[in-house]
């Protein structure tokens, strides 16, 4: 690998998706996801979290979309932002009035993520935007949207086609 390639944004972002297909995708069968939808695909993101070359490209990715905010914390729904948040810095829980950004794995309609909003804006804190992995494109960005709150994503259902 050539050292240009290992500074490159969008280098990185097809090594990661690479990654995300060959460890993460999972299909051919049927699956409840959180939302209670069913899908004909799933994406176990965990798998690519917990791979060294997947989780380096995931926090530079990741840190890339955030570098230039002025947040004070970082943070998400347990299950899926653990990992994205270890990456990215060692504190994770917000202050009294902080301004957060959240992240969250793979998203369907936000709802999950839209719980540790609430958490947060219980602590009196801004939510400055929601990161997801991948967006499934069933209904978040229009439901983050209609709560007022930037939503962003690395990659979505269309990429995995």
């Amino acid at each position: 690998m050539e050292t240009r390639e290992i500074f490159d944004l969008s280098y990185k972002r097809q090594r990661l998706l690479s990654i995300i297909h060959r460890a993460s995708l999972l299909q051919g069968r049927e699956f409840r996801l959180t939302s209670g939808r069913s899908s004909n695909f799933f994406i176990d993101l965990k798998r690519t979290m917990l791979d060294p070359e997947g989780a380096s490209l995931l926090a530079d990715l990741l840190f890339d979309k955030i570098k230039a905010e002025d947040v004070d914390c970082i943070g998400g729904m347990a299950t899926g932002a653990i990992p994205i948040v270890a990456v990215l810095c060692m504190r994770s829980w917000p202050d009294q009035g902080s301004r957060v950004i959240l992240f969250e794995d793979v998203t369907t309609t936000g709802s999950s993520v839209m719980q540790a909003v609430d958490q947060t804006r219980r602590f009196q804190c801004t939510i400055l935007k929601v990161i997801a992995v991948v967006d499934r494109l069933e209904g978040a960005e229009e439901n983050f949207r209609q709560a007022g709150i930037t939503f962003e994503a690395l990659f979505t259902r269309r990429d995995f086609s």
